[in-house]
């Protein structure tokens, strides 16, 4: 299983929110890029951006840091966040990006998910954030009544590298993933799936290994950055 160290944009720097409130921002670093090669250095072989601003924009905000985390990191790095037409996606795969996450579009406008990740196959991945099983779009801030496992399976034939399931009540909160859901979501699609929102120790990163669902990774950010989850420790753990 990956762990993905997360990065999340606001402003220029290296965030953490609370349960996606924009305005429960902690500023973990003003160099985004320095925090990328901090990560890097502890061994991570993926890096997790999230461009906030781009999220409720509907447009990339954070391209320059974004830009130089590429520039200065040799490991591939997925981004999402305001990418919502074919024009974004090609600039940022063109950026030495290696796999853009579409999360708002997969339910708006699914047949751009379709016509992505047939153009750019592995590189194309649906995030899909949910808050009591249903989806919510445009950073959070509009729920759906579009059920989690619905969403994922319409997906089944279109060749998506990997599903991105956040619960949105823990993201931030410290207070360990949503094993069972995210399980269920695992075993219900033969897409890769990724945890996020909650991993806050070693002990959650095991328990989402060991939970009998084929899961690709997990994601980290509030606990790398507060020190509850020693990156390289738990990268050896975890190999």
């Amino acid at each position: 299983m990956i762990l993905y160290p997360a990065i999340d944009l606001k402003d220029g720097q290296a965030v953490r929110l609370l349960r996606g409130e924009m305005e429960a921002a902690t500023v973990f670093n003003d160099d985004p890029a320095a925090q990328a090669e901090a990560f890097v250095a502890a061994g991570c072989e993926w890096l997790h951006l999230v461009d906030l601003n781009g999220a409720f924009a509907g447009t990339p905000v954070n391209a320059a840091p974004v830009e130089e985390i590429l520039k200065r990191c040799k490991v591939p790095a997925q981004l999402g966040g305001g990418i919502r037409d074919m024009a974004t996606i090609e600039a940022w795969l063109s950026k030495g990006l290696a796999r853009v996450i579409l999360g708002t579009v997969a339910v708006e406008n699914p047949a751009l998910v379709r016509e992505a990740a047939k153009a750019f196959p592995g590189q194309v991945a649906v995030g899909i954030d949910a808050r009591n099983g249903r989806v919510a779009t445009k950073g959070w801030a509009e729920e759906t009544e579009v059920m989690v496992t619905d969403l994922a399976r319409s997906f089944e034939d279109a060749g998506v590298a990997a599903i991105i399931y956040t619960d949105i009540e823990r993201d931030g909160a410290m207070q360990g993933p949503n094993i069972e859901a995210t399980a269920a979501l695992a075993r219900a699609v033969s897409i890769p799936v990724i945890a996020s929102g909650g991993v806050s120790s070693l002990d959650d990163l095991l328990a989402l290994r060991d939970c009998g669902a084929p899961l690709n990774g997990a994601i980290s950010g509030r606990a790398l950055y507060d020190g509850a989850l020693d990156l390289r420790s738990a990268l050896d753990a975890l190999r």
